[in-house]
């Protein structure tokens, strides 16, 4: 039988699995509640089938999005789609949007403009100075698309059962998994050179010390009935924490540098308590 075509998420995200998704969801099969720790696209959550789904993300903009999405379904579509015209692809336009999207404090517009910005922005990146305001430069993108469908599938993913949307530290949501669960975490990876730094997340660096504590939640959360995936690079340090979970080793292609030249291929590691 045909494998029916994966859905696509609707943001750029670096880092995103939508290209690894034929490694990673037959790690994912069974169970019952899907639970994720580190949502950015959403691409696994998407391509899941669990009825009951926790996904979280310590950005507060990226789930405020989702949950407008889920929410209001065509009307946000319609709304979100002003913001791509023309006459916004432009740098000028670009940063008083950028301006408008840190000084909004209404839910709905803000969630609007941080899909503008995600699309029209220099590589998808999302940044934010020490002040929480974003500040990714414009992108020179010539039409970006507005993901019409894409957000149409993603929608339909939150009706085909009950999906709750939060923005968590990590630790509480691997606290609260259990027997049942199936749960993935796509942290900001360990580095992959000793003099290479520890990636900000959120805001804030994602240092050892939140690799340690992710480790060991993840054990924790399978000693109590839950099936818990990870992908980090595999380096000496993920496979010292990872130590006592099934691993499986294979090379990815990063995509994000915009020289396509220079864009390598670097060992992933998936760990797998199950």
């Amino acid at each position: 039988m045909r494998r029916m075509p994966y859905r696509k998420p609707f943001l750029k995200w670096p880092g995103g699995k939508f290209r690894l998704l034929a490694r990673i969801l037959p790690e994912l099969s069974g169970g019952g509640r899907y639970v994720e720790a580190f949502a950015g696209s959403a691409a696994v959550y998407l391509n899941t089938s669990a009825p009951e789904a926790l996904v979280n993300d310590a950005n507060a903009d990226l789930i405020a999005l989702y949950d407008c999405l889920q929410a209001e379904g065509e009307d946000f579509i319609r709304y979100a789609s002003t913001f791509f015209c023309a006459e916004n692809n432009t740098e000028g336009a670009f940063h008083a949007l950028r301006e408008r999207f840190n000084a909004a404090v209404e839910p709905r517009e803000r969630a609007a403009l941080f899909l503008y910005l995600n699309k029209h922005a220099y590589n998808g990146l999302i940044r934010y100075n020490a002040g929480g305001q974003y500040n990714v430069p414009f992108g020179t993108y010539a039409a970006p698309r507005f993901p019409l469908e894409a957000m149409r599938a993603f929608r339909q993913r939150t009706r085909e059962g009950g999906t709750t949307f939060v923005c968590r530290d990590f630790r509480e949501v691997l606290a609260g998994a259990g027997a049942g669960d199936v749960v993935y975490c796509d942290p900001p990876y360990v580095p992959l050179s000793a003099t290479a730094n520890f990636t900000s997340y959120a805001g804030a660096v994602f240092g050892k010390q939140d690799q340690e504590d992710l480790a060991r939640l993840a054990r924790a959360a399978h000693g109590r009935g839950a099936t818990v995936v990870l992908s980090n690079h595999d380096t000496p340090l993920a496979r010292d924490l990872y130590a006592d979970a099934r691993l499986l080793s294979f090379d990815v292609r990063r995509t994000i540098s915009c020289n396509g030249r220079a864009r390598r291929r670097v060992p992933e590691l998936l760990a797998v308590y199950c």
